[in-house]
């Protein structure tokens, strides 16, 4: 049992080395975290909760390393979250309502098309003129309502989705939108983590543990991304949307 107990921590420890490292450069990292808690174990609502710990420690990292080299919206950032929030609220209530099998298959059809575009787009259409106050906020803010919708009534894949929708609506380069979107990661965890300890549905020890972890894969993809520039953000984008894919398939057809 002891044996069986250490190889578990050293399994989610690589699994979140892994979730760090995916979630810093194109998002996703959930995809690798929630599932290796579950398959060892762990019970679904502290799951969730630990798994919130970890990523917001590990998306601090992040974003301040992306901060640092200067490559953070944060007129995007100002506009969307207040959106983001309303719009994860809205989709947290339309799920009472509405049947996610629906998105879900939706978004199983869309992806191929997304990976796609993102496969295909060209380095010199990635760098267009920078966009006004007011053309940021005109993007920004229906597209971060539509993404927070998506997180409350769906959720998988939501930190990719962001990255997408900054790439393609407000044309940034794939690592400023990297970066940009770890400070609506970083909002989005820190409410949900705000709740499960309200609940009591974090463990520590574990969760913390895991933070050291994914703190290092965080620093790792974000400096690699740094580095090696939008065609290590792309390959790990097409990854991620690979993997989410996979997920919604598995869960929902």
């Amino acid at each position: 049992m002891e044996q069986l107990a250490v190889f578990a921590v050293v399994f989610l420890l690589v699994c979140a080395f892994a979730a760090g490292f995916i979630d810093s450069i194109a998002g996703g990292g959930g995809l690798v975290s929630l599932p290796a808690l579950l398959v060892a174990g762990v019970a679904p609502h502290m799951a969730l909760g630990t798994n919130k710990c970890m990523s917001t420690c590990g998306t601090a990292f992040s974003l301040f390393l992306y901060a640092r080299g200067k490559v953070v919206d944060w007129n995007a950032v100002a506009a969307g979250i207040p959106f983001s929030l309303l719009g994860a609220y809205a989709g947290s209530r339309a799920v009472l309502l509405l049947n996610p099998e629906l998105l879900a298959k939706v978004i199983i059809v869309a992806l191929p098309l997304v990976a796609a575009l993102t496969f295909t787009r060209r380095k010199t259409r990635e760098r267009g003129q920078p966009l006004s106050r007011a053309a940021v906020f005109a993007r920004v803010a229906p597209m971060a309502f539509c993404i927070g919708f998506y997180d409350g009534f769906l959720g998988p894949g939501t930190g990719t989705f962001i990255l997408l929708g900054l790439h393609f609506l407000l044309r940034m380069d794939l690592v400023r939108a990297s970066g940009t979107t770890k400070a609506f990661n970083l909002a989005s965890n820190m409410g949900g983590l705000a709740g499960f300890l309200l609940g009591g549905n974090v463990l520590f020890d574990l969760g913390l543990s895991m933070a050291l972890a994914n703190i290092a894969g965080n620093v790792l993809g974000s400096r690699m991304a740094l580095k090696k520039g939008a065609d290590v953000v792309r390959k790990m984008l097409l990854a991620s949307l690979a993997l989410l894919l996979a997920t919604l398939i598995i869960r929902y057809c």
